[in-house]
This record gives structure tokens, C-alpha cells and sequence, in this order.
């Protein structure tokens, strides 16, 4: 059997759903199981709605009516009944996140995040589900939390392995054995042990389909984008990029760690362990090769990738009293940010001072930085890059930083990260 992922922009509108439905009529011989998540930009709108509920700013229900009409929209292009079930059961999932927000907020932010986001993925399948059905594509609607469960890390949970496994065998094989061969579930959401809903991190659909290749032993994983396979660039940054066809396992993580958007960072280790190959291709153009991740290959062509992060924060931490930064320290400094929950991207250390960039979190690292400042001496740039270079060579470097102020550089054998900002005039 074979995990499909389709990520949002794959069921952004009617036409890609239908789309979608043209893809897996090409593969109606294949047990399939379908990972889907949340339709367009429809996380960030949710996301909206949680900051308006949770931090009483604005208005919650309205943000939501618009994301309800959003998908009804979709529904009554692709239905011509428009009393078919699917109306109902979306409207359902909808009045359920409704009655969150009449609720007064007392739990964490991550508990009500993942409560309310999750209705985005929730949703989608519901409405892929339903089309598949209707054009003779027949499936079995899953929901995904009755077998992945997590603990109870909002927002960033954290699979159960044993647990996740035993029911997957005991409710998703029997489902690809029956009538449909194929099952359609959701990305992104768990359960915790509670029956809570957690989510594992954003973007993190494609973990959840490696997730149910690791469980189920898939024979190969496909990921559907919009672009022709992994490219060595964001072609929003580097005109000139190029397709991989073929990618190490070991420079696939490489690149997914450093931040490359194509294939979420926690993917490639559930598929490296069972040495399932993972397919990245085209949504737009089906048939075309993509790229294959696999085990035992030379990353083709080899040339230099290029990741690029805006909106980063470059923090420069010193002690107060000139002393080294030494391993009192910087056990000090990693507990504030783990306690934060405040990822970083770039370390680097002196004798008397540690640098370290990471996403710019509105919510996270101010209180990171007070934090901070009870103990040590704190400096900082905002609006900075953090480059990435796998595979470089210094000329290009030197293209990349011209007309450029290099604020920190690391570099090993293969790989290059630069933190810079345009050169202030």
C-alpha cells in the first residue's frame, strides 16, 4: 500500500479538489491511504480566530463565519444537491468550534489552539471525502484521532508510537482489506489520552502521513505539491532554481533541519527507519517524475541548495559580570528557552558571549528576552535572514551576501549558514 499527502493548496478551491480526484483515479488499483490537511490558507484563518477568542480582541465568531463560508462556497460548486450529507456534517464541525468560543477562556492557548485549528483539516476531509464518493472514487473517512494519539504537549505532540501502532492495525488495515481501498484522514491532528485534540506541530501534515507509512508499513509515501519536486531553492528567493531528482535520506533531513519548506523536518525519520522511499511531485502536473528521497543515493544534480528564513531575531547573551559563558551558563540559557518553548535556528558561542538566531514570535520571545535579562546581558537585531547553504562553494557566498552585512557566519564541510541584512545606506 502507498501514503498520499495532499497539503492545502492542493484543495485550496473546488477545481483543485476535483483535481485531486483526477490524481487518485490513476491509482483506484492501489490501497491507499489519503492524507488531506486544511483547505488554502484556512490554518491561518483559524489561527485568527483562536488570538481573537483567547485574547478577547477582536471578534471570534465573525472570523469564524468567514472560514465557515469559505467552505461552503467550495460545497455548493462541488454538489449540485445542496442537501447532500456533507452540508450537515460540516456545519456540525462548525457549530462544535462555535460553542468553544462562547466559552470564557481559562485553559492554556495551546489547548484552545488545537481545539479550534483542528476544525480546518476536519473539515477538508469531509468535503474530499464526499466529492471522491460522488465521482465513483470510492473511500472510508477516517477519523485520524481514534488511532493517533499523542501526549498531551499542545500544539507540538508527541507520538505514542505503541499505542498509535496497535490501533492502526486494529482499525486502518481492516478498512484498506474492506470495500474501499482507499481511507482519507487528516494531517496535522492527534489525541491525547484525555480525548483531547493536539496538533503536531505546524505544517505538520507530512509527518502524519510518515507517520502512517511508519505504522503500516507503506511500500512508498507521495507528497503532492505545487511545485515539480524538491527544488535547490524557494523560487520566491532564487530565480534560478532548479529541480533535484534524486535526494539523499541524510541531506533530505539536512535541509528539512535547516528549515526547507517542501518536506516537514520530523518527515524523514519514520521513512529512513523502514527505508520507504518518499516521492515528492507535482499536483499540477501529475505525470512528471518529481523527486524520490531514498536511501543509498547520491543527491542528483549536486549543486548548492540555498534555504532562506526572514523574519528572524539575532540575541547576543552575555554575563553581566564578564565571566565565560561556559556550562553553568549555557545550561541557564538552553532551560529559558526550552521552558519557552522557543526553537533555535543558529548557535554560536565565544568566550564571553552566545549568539543565537530564531523565528521573530510575536507571543514567545519577548518574555524569552525578560527572562533572559534577570541573569545575563541581552542584545539584539530583529527584521534579519538566516542562508543556509548546503553543498556551497564561496563564490556562492560572496553572490549571495553582496550588498550585504554578514552579523554572524558558521560554516562546516558541506553546509554554510549566514545570518545578514541589507548594508544600512
Amino acid at each position: 500500500m502507498k501514503v498520499f499527502k495532499f497539503g492545502g493548496a492542493s484543495v485550496k478551491d473546488a477545481a483543485s479538489v476535483k483535481n485531486v480526484a483526477a490524481i487518485l483515479t490513476k491509482f483506484q488499483k492501489e490501497k491507499l491511504l489519503v492524507v488531506v490537511s486544511a483547505m488554502g490558507k484556512t490554518t491561518n484563518a483559524l489561527e485568527k480566530v483562536v488570538n481573537d477568542f483567547f485574547y478577547q480582541k477582536g471578534n471570534a465568531h465573525q472570523a469564524l463565519d468567514e472560514v465557515r463560508n469559505f467552505h461552503i462556497t467550495i460545497m455548493e460548486a462541488l454538489f449540485e444537491n445542496k442537501q447532500h450529507a456533507v452540508f450537515g456534517e460540516v456545519q456540525q464541525i462548525f457549530d462544535s468550534t462555535a460553542q468553544i468560543l462562547n466559552t470564557k477562556p481559562e485553559g492554556s492557548f495551546g489547548f484552545y489552539y488545537d481545539s479550534i485549528v483542528s476544525a480546518g483539516e476536519l473539515v477538508s476531509t469531509k468535503i474530499v471525502s464526499a466529492h471522491l464518493n460522488e465521482s465513483g472514487i470510492n473511500n472510508s473517512w477516517l477519523d485520524v484521532r481514534t488511532v493517533l494519539k499523542t501526549d498531551s504537549t499542545y500544539r507540538e505532540g508527541k507520538v505514542d508510537w505503541m499505542q498509535s501502532s496497535a490501533l492502526a492495525h486494529d482499525i486502518v488495515i481492516p478498512l484498506l482489506k474492506g470495500e474501499n481501498s482507499i481511507v482519507l484522514t487528516q494531517g496535522f491532528i492527534g489525541c491525547d489520552s484525555e480525548n483531547h485534540t493536539t496538533t503536531l506541530g505546524r505544517e505538520g501534515s507530512d509527518y502524519s502521513a510518515a507517520i502512517f507509512a511508519y505504522l503500516l508499513d507503506a511500500e512508498e509515501m507521495y507528497i503532492w505539491k505545487d511545485v515539480p519536486g524538491v527544488l535547490n531553492a524557494d523560487p520566491k528567493f532564487y530565480s534560478d532554481a532548479q529541480k533535484l531528482d534524486q535526494i539523499s535520506y541524510h541531506d533530505a533531513i539536512e535541509l528539512a533541519y535547516y528549515g526547507a519548506s517542501v518536506i516537514h523536518p520530523k518527515t524523514i525519520k519514520p521513512l529512513e527507519n523502514k527505508n520507504i522511499p518518499l516521492y515528492v511531485k507535482s499536483f499540477l502536473k501529475p505525470d512528471a517524475s518529481g523527486t524520490v528521497v531514498r536511501t543509498g543515493v547520491q543527491t542528483k544534480p549536486l549543486i548548492p541548495s540555498f534555504i532562506f528564513k526572514n523574519n528572524q531575531v539575532l540575541i547576543s547573551i552575555s554575563a553581566k559580570d564578564f565571566s565565560f559563558i561556559a556550562e553553568d551558563n549555557l545550561a541557564k540559557i538552553f532551560e529559558l528557552f526550552a521552558s519557552s518553548g522557543v526553537k533555535i535556528n543558529l548557535m554560536q558561542n565565544s568566550a564571553i558571549s552566545f549568539s543565537v538566531c530564531m523565528d521573530m514570535d510575536e507571543f514567545k520571545i519577548p518574555p524569552l528576552t525578560e527572562a533572559l535579562k534577570q541573569d545575563f546581558k541581552v542584545l539584539y537585531n530583529t527584521g534579519v535572514m538566516l542562508c543556509t547553504i548546503r553543498h556551497y562553494y564561496q563564490n556562492t557566498i560572496d553572490t549571495l551576501t553582496a550588498g550585504k552585512e554578514i552579523l554572524l557566519e558558521q560554516r562546516s564541510r558541506n553546509t554554510a549558514q549566514l545570518v545578514i541584512r541589507d548594508i544600512k545606506k
